[in-house]
């Protein structure tokens, strides 16, 4: 057994289990020690059995008394009970429709139990705990110290994980800790191969924070490196001038219907500056949800075309939907610029804005051919840099989502843009609510500007928390709603990392809605498993309002412009990140009408109900971005924030003293010219390259 081998190759494994871990993206043993924690339950202090309270989260330790199976009274549930003891008294413990558990407990085993205590009938008791039979010769693995849990898939329990990460643990010695020892002793930074042992299975908290320490300066440092690599490889390059058309840029705005906020304005001007110069511009445009970004982005566009000669301006974004959306946007903005043709290139779609002779009749390449060569806009995604593709004269890249664009695809970039003397000018876009300060140091090879307002009279989308007492008399405003002429986003989970049951399905969803709830009204549903000609119907037809709910699954998170749709029901909102819950909400409040956002969810849990109160109080991204910092605990990630940066597993966006570490010692590696001393750092580096950017 080796990193490389496979799963299946595990004892106690075999194929089906091996299939299960595939869904998770674990494939070799490799994969599963990378393979982190999100969180832990603290059983580091057992207690004795006369100690417990109602309500304790706790481990006892004991024998077992008594075990034995009972049907329940209305014959539907299997019901174990357990009597156990240890020398200050008993408790009963009971477990639901785990008759199995009988054959595995005999009277007079040494037993440790992990639960809650719950008082039934007046009387404390252990409901459902993890157990585990006690041996002299091994610690126990689920119940007792700070115990692992991992995102996972439909019939893969958490004691499958623990159990075949704690059998391969022993091969993280094979490790190469690819780290400089000098760095590593100027920061007490632990080894490798210790820090993938303690980030699973830790002996306390103090080493676990020395392991989250090394493997969180891991990621960020990679990321700084990889920052001062682009900075210094692009420092000679020279950019084309793009003269400001302050004439026809005044003209454009005037003839918006609507006013551009003064944060919208300083960002263009910023972006101007930039375009002015002989130097490519490589800046980091950030805004919050509806912001006007896009907005933005087209004005650099209108200057790019605006210039002596023929130029050409991309916008690269991450999905189909998006690019289709942006395409018939920037093509609405720029209707009485009669001149400008606007083409689309995407896996699926290859369309223009003015009559092309013989369109239909020309081949996947010819049309490429014609959009590339002729057009002075293209939007799509990231086909633009395959192959076939070269521009006649790229002035003007703009990539929403930076994080997702590496050094390969920017200098594809630039080996496509037809004039090899100047390299465009790059734009990135994101809409991360990341603080300015934070930003500069995870951006380090970039200017930032920041869109912080939102435009002038759009009405604050009120949110709502739904409980299941409230769910009928949410539908019945819903009902008005949708009467009054609105139209409704439903947002289901995924088949989430954590669990299956309980998450309400797209499908089973739709066909709730349809048959029981809204009987009367035209229900439609999305998801990622359609073709992408059946998903830009059904958008469309949302769009022209031929139905009025739209139940989908986290597709319809990014862009997705409805300005009539005025509802947003996020079915299970607690297995949301806030970033992502605030994503979904920007999806409506984009027209005329008051809109709401509802977050269904069943969860007593008072963190989880805490959390999701602050997007009732909170509109702001960069404010929710600072509240949930102050209610993270050390383990978690602020939610989906960190989306794009799948990079990051462990190390969180806030961190601003280890980001600040990792900059500083990236920009003293590259100013020494001392990578090449380090050639296990260099290969780790193109090896996250490839995992991250596919370079």
């Amino acid at each position: 057994m080796n990193l490389k081998s496979e799963i299946k190759e595990i004892n106690r494994v075999g194929k089906t289990t091996a299939g299960r871990f595939k869904k998770i993206d674990i494939n070799k043993i490799e994969d599963l020690l990378f393979y982190f924690p999100f969180r832990y339950k603290d059983f580091t202090k057992p207690k004795k059995i006369n100690e417990i309270e109602d309500e304790d989260e706790i481990n006892i330790k004991g024998q077992i008394e008594l075990i034995q199976n009972r049907r329940s009274k209305n014959r539907k549930m299997n019901i174990t009970e357990a009597l156990i003891s240890d020398e200050t008294g008993e408790i009963k413990v009971i477990w639901f429709n785990q008759k199995f558990i009988t054959q595995n407990l005999k009277n007079g085993d040494q037993i440790s139990l992990a639960g809650k205590i719950k008082k039934n009938l007046g009387e404390l008791v252990l409901m459902s705990p993890i157990y585990e039979k006690l041996n002299s010769e091994e610690k126990a693995t689920h119940t007792q110290g700070l115990i692992p849990y991992y995102h996972s898939t439909e019939k893969l329990s958490q004691k499958q994980i623990r159990f075949v990460i704690k059998s391969t643990l022993k091969l993280a010695g094979e490790i190469k800790d690819w780290m400089p020892e000098v760095i590593k002793k100027d920061l007490n930074l632990i080894n490798l191969d210790k820090a993938i042992k303690e980030i699973h299975f830790p002996e306390s908290k103090k080493i676990l924070e020395l392991a989250k320490k090394r493997l969180s300066f891991n990621e960020l440092f990679l990321i700084q490196l990889k920052s001062q690599l682009i900075k210094a490889r692009f420092k000679n390059q020279k950019g084309e001038e793009i003269k400001f058309n302050l004439e026809k840029t005044k003209e454009f705005i005037n003839k918006l219907p609507f006013k551009l906020t003064n944060a919208q304005k300083k960002s263009a001007w910023e972006i101007i500056q930039d375009l002015e110069k002989k130097k490519p511009m490589t800046r980091l445009l950030e805004g919050d949800v509806g912001s006007g970004k896009t907005l933005v982005a087209v004005i650099a566009m209108l200057n790019v075309y605006y210039s002596n000669d023929f130029k050409q301006s991309i916008l690269m974004v991450p999905t189909e939907i998006l690019a289709l959306q942006h395409f018939k946007s920037i093509t609405k903005l720029l209707e009485k610029e009669s001149f400008i043709k606007i083409g689309l290139i995407t896996k699926d779609n290859k369309k223009i804005n003015y009559e092309e002779q013989n369109w239909e009749k020309k081949t996947k390449k010819k049309k490429e051919e014609t959009i590339s060569q002729n057009c002075h806009i293209i939007v799509g995604t990231h086909s633009l840099i395959q192959e076939s593709i070269n521009f006649k004269n790229l002035s003007l890249a703009i990539i929403d989502e930076q994080h997702r664009f590496g050094v390969k695809q920017r200098r594809s970039l630039v080996n496509k843009s037809g004039n090899k003397k100047t390299a465009p000018h790059l734009l990135s876009m994101t809409a991360t609510p990341i603080p300015r300060s934070l930003a500069l140091s995870l951006f380090s090879d970039l200017n930032i500007s920041i869109i912080d307002e939102l435009p002038k009279n759009r009405k604050p989308i009120k949110t709502h928390i739904i409980d299941e007492v409230k769910r009928i008399q949410a539908y019945s405003f819903i009902e008005k709603e949708i009467d009054k002429g609105r139209q409704a986003f439903v947002v289901c989970p995924l088949i989430d990392p954590s669990d299956k049951l309980g998450v309400r399905s797209v499908k089973e969803e739709y066909e709730k809605l349809k048959n029981e709830i809204f009987k009367n009204k035209r229900i439609e549903s999305i998801h990622g498993k359609l073709k992408p000609k059946a998903k830009e119907k059904i958008m469309n037809d949302f769009l022209n309002k031929k139905f009025e709910i739209l139940v989908s699954t986290s597709i319809i998170e990014v862009g997705v412009d409805i300005p009539n749709a005025s509802i947003m029901i996020i079915e299970g909102a607690d297995r949301f990140g806030l970033s992502q819950l605030h994503q979904f909400r920007g999806r409506v409040g984009r027209g005329e009408y008051q809109s709401y956002c509802f977050l269904f969810t069943d969860s007593e849990n008072e963190r989880t109900k805490k959390r999701l109160k602050i997007m009732e109080k909170h509109n702001n991204g960069f404010e929710l971005a600072r509240m949930d910092l102050k209610l993270r605990g050390s383990g978690d990630l602020y939610g989906t924030a960190q989306k794009g940066f799948s990079q990051l597993k462990i190390a969180s966006l806030f961190d601003y003293k280890l980001i600040r570490l990792a900059q500083n010692k990236a920009i003293e590696l590259i100013n020494k010219g001392e990578l090449n001393k380090y050639p296990l750092l260099e290969k780790r580096i193109k090896l996250w390259e490839e995992e991250v950017h596919g370079e």
